[in-house]
This record gives C-alpha cells, structure tokens and sequence, in this order.
C-alpha cells in the first residue's frame, strides 16, 4: 500500500510539473540578417510588403526605438545571447570568436525546463552552447546548396538556403521536439545578407516596377565629419559584380544555373552595351546600380516573409500558436540606399534601429505600438522572465515584459549607449561611441577626434551636424555628462583601448605590417596524407595572419584540376591557395578587395608537387612550385582576422577567392603549414625538398 501510494505521489507530481510546463508560452524568435525596418510594411515602407511580419505586428506590439549596441552581425548575436555589451562578452567585431563557455540565456532556459533549439545562421565561430538541439551554417553560408553543421556533424543539403532553414525549422517542431515541454526556438536565417542572391520562385519578381529612390540617396556628407565621407560602402562606386549579378555564382546546379541565366543575362547584357558605348552618365549608372541592388535585396525578404508564412501555419495548424509567443527582428539596420550607402556599422538611424516585432496572445494588445527606447541587450532578460528562469543579476538589459503589457516603469531608460570597434575593417567605417536619446544624438569618433551632434526633432535625416552650434552648446555638455555617465555605469572605462582583432593586439604581432619571426600557426598531414573527396575538415585551430607576412603551402597530388586546397576567412578577410583550370592560384582578400597570383603552368593530376603561397613583408604576393618561385603579383595585408575558420580541401562559409562556392579539393594533401611571420629561401626549399 505504501508502495503504491509513493507511486501515485510521483505520478502526480510528475503529472503537474508537466502541466506547469503546458502553462508556461512557447518561444520562437525569428531572426534574419541585415534587414531594416524601413523594408518591412508594417514600419511603413514604400519599397515592398510583408505579409507574414505584418501579421505578427497586426496580432501585438510594434517597437519603434529597438537599438543596436554595436551594428554589425556577430557582435549583436553575442549580445542578444549574453544581455551583455560587446566589451564584456568578449565578442566586440566580425573575426572574434564567441566564448561558449560563458553564460547565455539559453543555458537558463534549460535550467528551467525549457528545451531550447538553434537552427539557421550561428556566425559566431564557435559551436553553439545551451541548445539541445542545433543546425547552424558553416560560416556567413552560401545561399544556394549550403552545407550546415548539424549538433557537430557536417551534413549537406541542395536547394535555397531560406527554405532549407525553414524545412529544418518545421521538421524539429515536427518530428524531433519533446512535446510535452514548452520550447524557445531560433529560427535564424542568412538573408537578406550580401550578396542578396534571390531564390529560384524570386528571380523576376520587380522586374516591373521601379522601386522608388531613398530620400538620401545623394548624400554629398557636406554637413558631417570626415568619417561619413571616407567610407567604403557607396552604391555608386564599391558593389562589385557579384553584387549587382554580373555574373552568377559558383556553386549552382545546372537547373538553378539555368533560371538564373534566363532572369539576368538578357538585362546584363544591355547593361554592358550601354556601358561600353558610353550612353550612361555617371548618375544613371548609380540608378541603374541601386535598382539591380534594392530588387535583389527585396526579393530575398520576400522569401524570408514567405517561410515565416510556412511557420505561422503550422503554429495555426497545430493549435500551438494560442500559447506561443512569436517574434521578429534582425541582428541590426540596413541602408537602402540612404546616405548613398549600403551595410551598416553608423551610430546613424537606419543603422542603428532594429525591427522588433512581437505578439502573446492574451497578453499583448493586438495592434500596439511602442516608443520606448528597448535594445538587444534587453532579449535575453526578457526572455528569462517570460520563462520563469533565473536571472543571473549581472546582465546591462533589463526585461520588456512591463512594455509588452502596456506598462512602461517610471525608471525606464532615457539614453541610450552604443559603441563600434570595427576598424580598420569592411568598409572603413571610423570607430565611434555615442549617446541617444528620444531627440539627441551625440556621436564621438575618437580615432579621429571629431564629434557630431543630431537633432533628430529637426534633422530626421541627420543630414547636418550641430556639434557647434552656439545654441546646442548646453545640450552638447549634457549629453557629453551622460555618455560618461552610461560608460561607468556599463563598466567600459577606458572605451579607446585595443580590442580583439585590431591590428597589434594578439600576442607579438607587429604594430605594422612588417617582417617578423616566423611561426607555425597550423600544420596537418604530417604522418600521413589527407584524402578527399568533396568533404573538407575544418579544424579548430585559427591562424590569425592580421597585419602579418603569410605562408601557406602543401604537398599535393591532386585527381581534379580546380578545387581549394586550405582557404580561411570569406568576402571581407582572408586567403585560399587553389586550383583553377590546372593552374595553382594564391588569392589574398581585404576590406572586398582581392589580390592573386595565378601560376603560368597547368599542374598535373596525380602527380605530387609542392605549392606554396606568400604574403610577403613588402605586401607582394609570392607563387612557388616545388620550392621556385614562378611568379609575383601586387598584394595586400589582411587587416582584421577573417570572421571564418580555416577550412582544408575546401572554403565553407563564405568564399576568399574568384571560385566557384563548394569547389571541393579532390586528392590528398600531406605536410600543409600555415605560417604568420617570413620564410626564408632557405626554409622554402627545405619544406619543398622532403
């Protein structure tokens, strides 16, 4: 009898913890890359609709102030992860790697009972922690046919990367989740990221209408600092051709390579007669760019809206959607050509907000919007709040359930930090911190010692710096009080020191690009050669060559003439030794800038040869065969450490080179070496000789 008792006991108990469970919201947090509010309808935009975002806004509340604390893509992931700014979680630029070791919200979550999943774009270098399940992309990930990392194993999908999310999204919700427990989802996906390449469905959508021009779209920066005109993201002068679709990309089926072909070449083809027959001014061409460049990047929302569609349904379908909470944003703004820009990075407003939508059903009155000043250091408190898990204490966001509920607390922030760190960097935007409030903006570059000042009421557009302005002045010195304020009070103290990733920070690195004692970063194949055959390693180890003299090379014996021997980094930063139609090819990117030597021979298939490539101290590019140099090219030094890891027999993530996008090394490699540092000929003809 007691027996049976201490069995119904635990019965019940189980049978509340379950209900407890039952009663706590679902979570589902989509999450694109680079997409501004002003492209989302429900913000108002003049551009194009979406639907499915809208309806997330119509059903609850639409955030208007949702900032950024430091714009750009993995910094606001650590962020949103850690409730942490970027000079306390570690991850303060694109090339860091994130700390899994550290507390995320996710690791709560778990805690509490939640099962938490991860799948989508991850782009934080590290694997992801705290999740039960995940299914991340290598890298900034292609968007066609994308090889993704699935709870550590390396699988392989082929199709649109936008729907492959999604497919991956609904068969956990499907088939693999505990449905007996509440969930937080992140439903993550790569676009609209550069290079903006529509889906197959997608390809002509536009092709007849012309989107309207961005109020700012020529921007003379007469009214600012120097920074605003030394950048490098302009429409009209920094896409390149795979940007506006010149030509396709590498990794295509025949049949996606077909659909592009017959949506872009007839249109490329006129572009490049009327270039050549110098029938368009210098102002139609920047038209015709921001056209081709705004069509593209709306038609890869339109699939994002189209597959939150395919969600919402299911939610709808399974009754799930009563008792889950459903949001949308995006790691931080975009420009849509205004200021003629492209990117992000600015303190400036359509940078610096984030879309931020969100409906609870029974909580959230349908339809609402919210001005109070929220931010993605805010996600991770909030979310343990809705959860019922413990917050740690420590975090610098606090919890938007009290907004969500219509009830803004009286101590409820008024200003507002940020902090950029990138440079030098993609697109040279100046390093800077800052202070917003509802109407104020103070911006400091300080690598440049210049200030800027917005009045927001009056220059939406801040088009015109009033810094010094007689009549600002008090307002100046107010907000000047309050950015220190918020620096104490967020522990960064000393907000102009070095940060990871900047040139001379790591270890002995030169304080300029120079010679240097070499070191061997990275050496494999050693005992015995490496065999492939279209699946490439990825090894954990990082060389880091910013602002240092490389040297990459191998024994090869290879079975195809193309392929990529080792590659790391992407379209930012980064290098790759490869084959192309036979000849061996040392390629070396930086700020979207790429530099090659290409030797003058087509090398044999199986046969060995050795093939090394150098980034010298005179920032020449070197090419050596079998320990003799054969050739010589006009080279660069990598400035920050690329975002992606080094890849051998291949280039996941994003791609260094001028090739085709998983274009696999086939045949084996022996004794590969990655130095930072130069080589001697001495040492060339000794590694070439074994």
């Amino acid at each position: 009898m007691q027996r049976n008792f201490q069995l119904i006991a635990a019965c019940v108990v189980l049978l509340s913890i379950t209900a407890a469970y039952a009663k706590r919201p679902n979570i589902v947090f989509i999450f694109t890359d680079d997409h501004a509010a002003h492209a989302i309808s429900a913000y108002g935009s003049k551009v194009n609709k979406t639907p499915n975002i809208d309806r997330i806004a119509n059903a609850g509340m639409r955030f208007d102030n949702c900032l950024v604390t430091n714009s750009i893509c993995g910094p606001s992931r650590a962020c949103i992860l850690t409730g942490k700014y970027s000079h306390v979680n570690g991850f303060y630029r694109n090339g860091n790697r994130f700390d899994g070791e550290q507390w995320n919200f996710a690791k709560s979550l778990q805690k509490a009972g939640y099962q938490t999943a991860m799948i989508g774009k991850w782009h934080l270098s590290s694997d992801p922690t705290g999740f039960d399940y995940w299914e991340v992309l290598y890298g900034q990930g292609p968007y066609y046919n994308p090889p993704m990392k699935k709870n550590g194993e390396r699988v392989t999908y082929t199709g649109y990367t936008t729907e492959i999310i999604t497919d991956r999204t609904l068969d956990w919700l499907k088939n693999i989740r505990d449905k007996n427990k509440p969930f937080m989802l992140m439903f993550q996906h790569k676009a609209p990221h550069r290079n903006w390449q529509p889906g197959p469905k997608y390809l002509t959508m536009y092709d007849d209408v012309t989107i309207p021009e961005a109020e700012t779209l020529w921007d003379d920066y007469s009214g600012r600092t120097r920074a605003a005109k030394n950048q490098a993201m302009t429409i009209s002068r920094h896409l390149n051709a795979n940007d506006l679709k010149l030509r396709p990309p590498g990794n295509l089926t025949k049949e996606q390579l077909a659909k592009w072909n017959a949506a872009y070449e007839p249109k490329n083809e006129a572009y490049r007669k009327a270039k050549e027959a110098g029938e368009l001014t210098d102002k139609q061409d920047t038209q015709w760019k921001y056209q081709r460049y705004m069509k593209d990047y709306l038609r890869c929302v339109a699939a994002v809206d189209d597959n939150i569609g395919r969600i919402q349904k299911y939610l709808k379908d399974t009754g799930l959607d009563e008792n889950t909470i459903v949001i949308y944003s995006s790691d931080q703004g975009w420009y849509l050509g205004d200021h003629g820009w492209y990117d992000k990075r600015w303190m400036y407003e359509e940078s610096l907000k984030m879309p931020f939508v969100i409906q609870w059903p029974g909580v959230i009155e349908p339809g609402s919007v919210n001005k109070d000043i929220i931010s993605n250091v805010d996600f991770a408190a909030t979310f343990l709040d809705i959860a019922g898990a413990k917050n740690p204490g420590d975090l610098h966001g606090r919890s938007i359930v009290p907004l969500l509920k219509g009830k803004t607390p009286a101590d409820w922030r008024k200003s507002f930090y940020y902090h950029y760190y990138e440079f030098p960097g993609a697109h040279s935007v100046a390093k800077h911190y800052g202070v917003r409030t509802d109407r104020y903006k103070l911006i400091h570059f300080y690598q440049n010692k210049e200030w800027e000042l917005f009045d927001l009421q009056k220059d939406p557009n801040e088009l015109k710096s009033v810094y010094d302005d007689p009549s600002y002045a008090k307002i100046r010195g107010d907000l000047e009080k309050e950015l220190t304020r918020l620096q104490q009070v967020l522990g960064e103290t000393e907000p102009h020191k070095p940060v990871p990733g900047d040139p001379g920070t790591r270890g002995k690195r030169p304080k300029q690009f120079k010679k240097g004692k070499k070191k061997a970063f990275f050496q494999a194949g050693q005992d015995k050669a490496l065999s492939f055959n279209a699946k490439p390693q990825t090894p954990s180890n990082r060389p880091d060559p910013a602002a240092r003299p490389l040297a990459i090379g191998a024994w090869i014996n290879p079975a195809s003439d193309t392929g990529v021997v080792v590659a790391q980094g992407g379209a930012s930063y980064g290098y790759a030794l490869h084959l192309n139609k036979g000849l061996p090819t040392f390629s070396v990117r930086n700020m979207d800038q790429l530099a090659e030597v290409k030797g003058k021979n087509a090398l044999s298939t199986k046969a060995w040869v050795h093939v090394l490539g150098v980034l010298d101290g005179d920032q020449k590019l070197r090419l050596y065969i079998d320990g003799e140099q054969v050739a010589e090219a006009k080279g660069h030094a990598i400035d920050q450490s690329p975002a992606d890891g080094l890849t051998v027999g291949g280039d996941a993530g994003s791609i260094v080179g001028d090739y085709a996008e998983n274009n696999h090394f086939k045949g084996d490699i022996r004794d590969l070496r990655c130095y930072v540092g130069v080589l001697s000929e001495k040492d060339i003809k000794a590694w070439a000789s074994r």
